[in-house]
């Protein structure tokens, strides 16, 4: 697939994963709308492209607001061509120290916003792709984070089925995988204290092997393969 002049919604575009994202989206000639809840880093991202991405604000927990972001990329664009989600929230600790509301958040915004997102854009688009980064947590379950994993696991799923049913459709819906990213995420938990993690993958790294994947039309991007693109070696 190539990217040049393709019409591409980033979700969580205020985030540094998906400023990264935008930034190779940017280079490689795409055109952009960026949504997110923090309009001062979505200036920040939009600031550090070439071309002039439309900015849009936008809550994932929102039915509305997901509804809302489609309707603004096919009013300025006339179509979409790609969607990424790049939102996500995180809390940590034993399950009886989460209050509901955090539970509740967690898959908000990890399950049911990304849910929401794939359907309405997928009434809008004829073909393209869509992109959820559901992490290393959907392949090796975390201790002490079993409300984030349930939500993150559950998309995958859900993403690998859509896969298959949009096929028809014409979609490439990719399930990315990444391990610990140096995205600050952790720092920004919603409840209780991150263990100690090792040193994670630089944001930059990430993104290049997702946009890869999208050029390339691979549906599945597991964890290991960003792990061989963030060694030393490269290999």
């Amino acid at each position: 697939m190539d990217l040049k002049g393709k019409m591409v919604v980033v979700a969580g575009g205020s985030g540094a994963l998906g400023g990264e994202m935008a930034g190779l989206l940017d280079q490689r000639g795409a055109r952009l709308v960026l949504a997110g809840r923090d309009s001062t880093r979505l200036e920040e991202t939009a600031g550090r492209l070439a071309g002039s991405p439309i900015l849009v604000g936008f809550d994932i927990r929102s039915p509305g607001s997901v509804v809302r972001l489609i309707e603004v990329a096919m009013e300025h664009f006339g179509r979409i061509d790609g969607v990424i989600n790049a939102t996500g929230v995180v809390a940590f600790g034993p399950i009886d120290s989460y209050p509901e509301e955090v539970i509740d958040d967690l898959v908000s915004t990890n399950l049911l916003g990304p849910l929401h997102l794939m359907a309405a854009a997928a009434r809008r688009m004829d073909n393209g792709f869509f992109v959820n980064i559901t992490g290393v947590v959907a392949e090796q379950p975390v201790l002490r984070m079993s409300p984030y994993v349930a939500a993150k696991t559950g998309l995958s799923a859900a993403t690998k089925a859509l896969g298959r049913e949009l096929k028809r459709e014409g979609l490439l819906v990719i399930d990315a995988r990444p391990p610990h990213t140096e995205t600050g995420l952790a720092t920004r938990a919603i409840h209780g204290r991150p263990p100690r993690f090792g040193e994670g993958l630089d944001p930059g790294v990430v993104a290049e092997v997702i946009i890869d994947a999208i050029e390339s039309g691979q549906s599945e991007v597991p964890s290991d393969r960003f792990q061989q693109a963030g060694s030393p070696s490269g290999d």
